[in-house]
């Protein structure tokens, strides 16, 4: 049913949005329910939001965690490798709520704890895991979750990781998921084929590397970064991004290169947290410690695999990337003298592969006084801009949406419909909201994008939106004569042209 027309005249626009401007051929309407804060409470919102984009006292929860899992069978306990991990990171975890106040010296230590276990799970302690958080050289502090598993009593073919933390004074601050996780018997042996991508490894996605001595758990070496430097750790894990190089480009230069790794590849991996990379190497399969160097199949998760420096010359083993306790250097693999085609490695030359996902939560407790979690945490993954002119609406897509969210612009709150728990629309505020000298301006105005519980709990996010003029009017000095009568009217029409055709969205880097 169509909503009925107000009796009284139509309302004068407000400085936020176009919605409410009278009917007419540029005075559309958009079905749906709109909402906007009470403007009473809208100004202490707003000074909030002002205090959270200026201090930038955002708190992020990161869990780090493998793409597959291999399933335990009988009372075996394959626990998950690499371990899932939990950063926090951000400066709201040191300021204290509401009083803004960053925390004294006395009150080090982490100020929450954390437990891991597998969605569906009773949530037992057998199932469960604590997981005590340690402050890092980088500020971030990390938790590990070194012992979990799944059962070959559990059927199902994926699964998630669910985290929940508990504030140091007993409350509740959230519980977050992770990404699927695909669970498999044991890795695949035979050649791998593109028409089952399921366990293939693409260009540009994250990986982890890890090097185990003769099958020993104890013995697990991870490839990290640690101070600017490749280590061999036994505690933390890094996630690479692995790219197909291209000998033709110089190092660090990725031309955008679609498609699956295949052994025999070029290949270059990059740190995901750092951005230090290793030289560009040959991705090798291996069988029964050596490196085969006439396969080009593509490569599988959880694959035996080794990194040969190019540039060796023709006749010699080559040399490998290698782990000599916690440092990385080369290794000089010896032709096998029974095979032409293969090179004879040694156990710290072999590494095994195995794809990674990442899931960040970013929100703010600092500035106001939350007595709900914080979860679920609103994810944004695009934006689509629709419209122009006296009504551009940004339709926000992602998951954890819910009614309760206002979408802001800056500190400027948009009129906001809640579609569905995977979009959310709002109407793009007016560029005079962010300024009485929009009409001179002769540089785009870029603001962040974030969402607002109702309770004023902010969800920052990774993109901005900005407005670009294509036309400013200078104001005329104090001897310049008087502007024509239809000076207003021509603004006006800049500003319509402006709205209508000027918007750019980007994601900050």
């Amino acid at each position: 049913m169509d909503a009925a027309a107000p009796s009284g005249p139509p309302a004068t626009p407000g400085p936020l949005t176009h919605l409410n401007l009278p009917g007419g051929a540029d005075g559309r309407s958009l079905a749906g329910s709109w909402t906007r804060s009470p403007p009473e409470g809208t100004a202490v919102v707003r000074e909030g939001v002002r205090l959270c984009l200026q201090q930038r006292c955002e708190q992020t929860v990161r869990i780090l965690h493998a793409k597959v899992a291999q399933k335990s069978y009988g009372n075996e306990k394959r626990f998950f490798c690499p371990p899932p991990c939990v950063y926090l990171s951000g400066p709201g975890w040191r300021v204290k709520p509401v009083q803004g106040q960053v925390c004294q010296v006395g009150e080090a230590g982490s100020t929450v704890c954390g437990f891991m276990g597998l969605d569906g799970a009773s949530g037992s302690a057998a199932e469960t895991q604590k997981l005590n958080f340690e402050e890092q050289p980088d500020s971030r502090e990390f938790g590990c979750a070194k012992s979990l598993y799944i059962s070959d009593a559990d059927k199902r073919k994926h699964f998630r990781l669910v985290l929940r933390l508990v504030l140091r004074g007993g409350g509740e601050l959230g519980t977050f998921h992770s990404r699927l996780i695909k669970v498999i018997s044991k890795p695949s042996q035979k050649k791998q084929s593109l028409k089952n991508t399921d366990l293939c490894i693409s260009s540009g996605s994250k990986v982890s590397l890890f090097n185990r001595l003769r099958s020993q758990t104890v013995s697990t070496r991870y490839l990290s970064v640690e101070d600017g430097a490749f280590v061999a750790s036994a505690r933390q894990w890094a996630a690479f991004t692995l790219h197909l190089a291209d000998e033709h480009c110089s190092q660090g230069d990725f031309p955008p290169r679609e498609g699956y790794v295949r052994y025999g590849s070029l290949v270059q991996l990059v740190c995901t947290v750092t951005g230090v990379t290793l030289p560009p190497m040959i991705i090798r399969k291996v069988a029964k410690q050596c490196a085969l160097l006439d396969v080009d199949e593509p490569i599988s998760q959880l694959h035996k695999c080794a990194f040969q420096f190019p540039g060796d010359p023709p006749g010699g083993g080559g040399s490998y990337l290698c782990l000599a306790t916690e440092k990385v250097v080369q290794f000089q693999a010896s032709p096998c003298p029974k095979e032409a085609n293969r090179a004879l490695l040694n156990d710290s030359s072999c590494w095994t592969i195995i794809g990674t996902e990442c899931v960040d939560f970013s929100f703010s407790t600092s500035l106001s006084c939350i007595h709900e979690p914080v979860t679920p945490v609103p994810l944004i993954s695009t934006l689509e801009l629709s419209g122009g002119g006296d009504v551009a609406t940004l339709e926000l897509h992602g998951e954890n949406f819910h009614a309760g969210l206002k979408v802001w612009f800056g500190d400027v709150e948009a009129e906001t419909m809640y579609r569905s728990p995977r979009s959310l629309v709002c109407v793009v505020p007016d560029v005079a909201a962010f300024g009485s000298d929009w009409r001179w301006l002769r540089a785009p105005i870029s603001v962040p994008v974030s969402l607002v519980r109702a309770d004023g709990l902010f969800y920052p996010s990774a993109f901005s939106f900005s407005y670009t003029p294509e036309y400013s009017a200078r104001p005329s000095s104090p001897g310049a004569p008087e502007a024509a009568a239809d000076a207003d009217a021509l603004l006006e029409s800049i500003h319509h042209e402006f709205t209508r055709t000027n918007f750019h969205l980007f994601i900050q880097t």
